[in-house]
């Protein structure tokens, strides 16, 4: 008796409840289908205008057309059962919010695709790598690479894991690898997954870049080396055989060897120096720094550090940033010496203009990545059209003679391009005979990620 009376108790209870949920869902299946329950109204107000169709058969007609369209969907809503104790769409947003977290979680770019290759979520490394993509684009409008997506065609055709590598050649040379791999116990929502296809595909690229540099660091180093260490390696080799032989007893002849001794060794420290600097630059050129940094502040330090060479060459050193942070992703250290080589050559190369001036700016032609503009311009004897092309190219000199002159090793502006490269900046130069030179560099700026934007 009491077990029967508990139940109906229970029955009583339920049902505002089941009566509150049948409300929530016509209101959701309404609110989903209203543009067909408008045309529907729309279609039967013509006919009754129209046809003169009576009013109340349209209502009637247009009644029944509600009623199979609500009572279809909410039978079809019916048939899918959540796990015990979790609704369908809480469901759901654990299996996101778990995805989401396992793909941040890796270090490597990496993608979540489907079965047509249509992205499904992108973490943040890969954002930082290969540029914004929306969820919904193809892969391919990222990553062009024929042998990544024909592996992907294979694995979203039913294959196994697969490992594929790449190299690119614009900007600058890559070694990728990716692996592409099959979710088979993950759903892909409301997309219906042809049978025998995974649901979801996890790609991941991994850079192989510095590792296949690194094999060919040495083999660039020692045939660098050798070619430029030859000269003044032989000038020592005379001077100390003169010194041994003809001027063993002759004072004068040996002060004056040993100075010319020192200059080439001398010289041979700084060819070591620029060379062992220009092959750690290109080890890393492919990776993009993530410190943020204030480039009117290096400029300013640079300008500061090489006022006394300004004061021993007679040239005014002239030096204009914003006021506010012009804040870009770069290494500091590598961007002081870039600008430190820029105005160093200017103020030997141009002192006769007797003026040197470095400016910072906003680039007024960038339009969805701000760029800033940072100039060198010296007012010399400037440098001919031909030689322009070159003037990045390892050991090109304009003037040889001037250039030792000078204690230039020939390989301070291939060392600010391959700096350049490395903060994805590119390096401008004009200059015409007997009207200065001006060495422009235009930079991305600060382009700060939000990892709830991502979500």
């Amino acid at each position: 008796m009491s077990l029967d009376t508990d139940k109906e108790e229970k029955q009583v209870n339920q049902e505002p409840l089941r009566l509150g949920l049948n409300r929530q869902a016509i209101y959701r299946k309404t609110v989903d289908v209203r543009w067909i329950l408008l045309a529907a109204a729309g279609i039967f107000a013509v006919f009754s205008i129209a046809f003169q169709v009576p009013v109340w058969a349209s209502f009637f007609a247009y009644a029944l057309i509600f009623i199979l369209v609500i009572g279809g969907g909410m039978k079809s809503r019916t048939k899918v059962k959540a796990p015990s104790g979790v609704s369908r769409k809480e469901a759901s947003e654990i299996v996101d919010r778990g995805m989401k977290s396992a793909v941040n979680a890796l270090p490597d770019p990496c993608f979540v695709v489907d079965y047509r290759g249509t992205t499904q979520y992108v973490n943040l490394a890969a954002q930082r790598r290969f540029g914004t993509i929306a969820v919904g684009d193809p892969l391919s409008f990222r990553i062009r690479a024929p042998s990544l997506l024909e592996a992907l065609d294979r694995v979203s055709n039913g294959g196994s894991t697969e490992v594929i590598d790449w190299s690119e050649k614009v900007p600058m040379e890559l070694w990728l690898e990716a692996h592409i791999a099959p979710l088979w116990s993950v759903s892909s929502g409301n997309l219906a997954v042809p049978r025998g296809r995974p649901g979801l595909i996890l790609v991941v690229i991994r850079d192989l870049t510095e590792a296949r540099r690194l094999e060919r660091m040495r083999a660039d180093f020692v045939a660098n080396a050798s070619h430029e260490l030859r000269t003044p390696l032989a000038s020592l080799t005379g001077f100390i055989e003169t010194l041994q032989g003809p001027a063993k007893g002759d004072p004068k002849a040996q002060d004056q060897f040993l100075g010319i001794m020192l200059d080439q060794a001398e010289r041979m420290r700084r060819l070591i120096d620029d060379l062992l600097s220009l092959s750690r630059i290109e080890m890393k050129v492919h990776v993009q720094p993530e410190t943020l940094v204030d480039l009117g502040l290096i400029m300013r330090h640079s300008v500061e550090s090489l006022l006394p060479v300004a004061k021993e060459n007679g040239v005014e050193l002239n030096v204009t940033v914003p006021d506010e942070p012009a804040e870009i992703r770069g290494e500091n250290d590598e961007l002081v010496q870039v600008f430190n080589n820029l105005v160093e050559n200017a103020l030997k190369y141009g002192s006769s203009g007797g003026r040197v001036d470095v400016t910072c700016r906003p680039d007024p032609d960038s339009t969805e990545t701000p760029h800033w503009i940072a100039e060198v311009r010296d007012y010399g004897p400037g440098i001919d059209p031909e030689h322009l092309p070159r003037l990045t190219e390892r050991f090109y000199r304009v003037d040889v003679v001037t250039s030792r002159q000078m204690k230039g090793t020939g390989l301070g502006l291939a060392i600010v391009k391959h700096i350049l490269t490395r903060h994805r900046a590119r390096l401008e130069i004009e200059s015409k005979p007997d009207e200065g030179a001006c060495f422009r560099v235009f930079i991305p700026g600060a382009v700060i990620y939000d990892e709830n934007e991502l979500d």
